[in-house]
């Protein structure tokens, strides 16, 4: 157990230091979501009016978006970097010591769910400097930063997947639109009842990222909603454990050992 953690750590560390030396990726992990935060707020505001509508401002209701933005940008940045260690031979290097394949997965999202730290974070002083009333008060603001950065963990392990799987970051940023699909294919801009189109409602309510974004959004509408949060960080940890046993399984014949 003792050297299973100190190698999660010493590939952790490694993680975390690359991630921060990109702040070229890192500023627009920060800033898109909440340009795109700016424009749902202020293009929306008529969904207020709507029978059923929670009795809150369309800004508060869609300030769980940017939380679940980042968790797309944690996908490529962990696939990119696991790529980069495929295609740089790294990984083959790392063939000839004793670490373990499940040490390696987990190690290399920690940089991707720093990210996701740092991000929330910032999204936490936007909402104070624009108003947003979260309903669970101060501890529903930590929760908040604690299940966006266990959505980031879970969707940096996708990235893992496909970053194992394809061999090159290129397949990982092909793989970036059809995830952003899924997350437009949610209850993102309305609550699921409120959706009219009967298909478009059905996608919707079967897409894990609805359930993600609802957690979320339960903190800030509701408060303390154990149902949804639940439901929160159950498929959060679903998505995570099922991401890293298909890399787990996917790595076995990338890191051959000799």
């Amino acid at each position: 157990m003792r050297a299973t953690l100190d190698q999660i750590g010493s590939i952790a560390r490694r993680s975390i230091v690359r991630t921060l030396r990109q702040p070229g990726a890192l500023a627009p992990t920060i800033i898109f979501p909440l340009m795109l935060f700016a424009v749902y707020s202020a293009g929306a505001e008529t969904a207020e009016k709507l029978p059923g509508f929670p009795d809150v401002d369309y800004t508060e209701f869609a300030f769980a978006v940017p939380f679940m933005h980042v968790a797309l940008f944690a996908t490529g940045i962990a696939g990119t970097d696991m790529a980069r260690d495929i295609e740089s031979g790294f990984l083959q290097r790392l063939a000839l010591t004793p670490i373990g394949g499940v040490s390696l997965l987990i190690g290399q999202v920690a940089g991707a769910a720093v990210m996701g730290l740092i991000a929330a974070s910032a999204y936490v002083v936007t909402g104070l400097i624009v108003g947003v009333d979260v309903a669970a008060g101060i501890g529903g603001w930590v929760i908040l930063i604690a299940l966006s950065v266990c959505i980031s963990f879970a969707f940096a392990g996708l990235g893992l997947a496909i970053a194992v799987h394809a061999g090159n970051a290129e397949a990982v940023q092909g793989a970036f639109p059809l995830l952003f699909a899924t997350f437009f294919l949610s209850s993102f801009a309305l609550p699921r009842p409120l959706i009219e189109v009967d298909w478009f409602r059905a996608v919707a309510t079967a897409n894990p990222v609805s359930y993600l974004l609802e957690g979320e959004r339960s903190l800030i509408i509701v408060g303390w909603d154990a149902p949804a949060l639940a439901l929160g960080f159950g498929l959060s940890a679903l998505i995570a454990g099922l991401a890293l046993m298909i890399s787990a399984r996917l790595l076995r014949t990338r890191l051959v050992r000799t």
